[in-house]
């Protein structure tokens, strides 16, 4: 069975979560984990906001705010394997997921913007 869009997006930081849950915290380690799990989790808070948007406009925002949440996700992802800090195998998982919600998001941002000029005839 295939999930929505918004199903993955809660998996998504909930996988965050899971796979640095058990992670060792230091000093130096602290504030990267929690940026990712911060970054991870607002993925989908951003997306599911963009549902009660008030405007096309308003939703293309609000999506495009759950995109720079998803980019920084990846370069998180991909910061705490490099650096050894985490090394659960679904490191690599999430961030293919985090690819694939970047390339939905950013198509998701373009259908919506190029709705709302063509709902808005004074952009014409």
């Amino acid at each position: 069975m295939t999930s929505s869009f918004h199903d993955r997006c809660l998996i998504l930081g909930v996988g965050v979560y899971k796979a640095l849950a058990p992670v060792r915290r230091t000093r130096v380690s602290r504030d990267i984990l929690d940026q990712l799990l911060r970054s991870g989790a607002s993925v989908g808070a951003n997306a599911n906001e963009a549902r009660g948007a008030e405007s096309r406009a308003d939703f293309a925002h609000k999506m495009s705010i759950a995109l720079k949440e998803a980019r920084e996700t990846g370069y998180w992802l991909a910061f705490v394997e490099m650096a050894g800090i985490a090394s659960d195998p679904s490191l690599a998982v999430l961030r293919k997921e985090c690819d694939e919600l970047i390339a939905i998001l950013v198509k998701s941002i373009t259908t919506a913007k190029r709705n709302a000029a063509s709902a808005d005839p004074a952009r014409t």
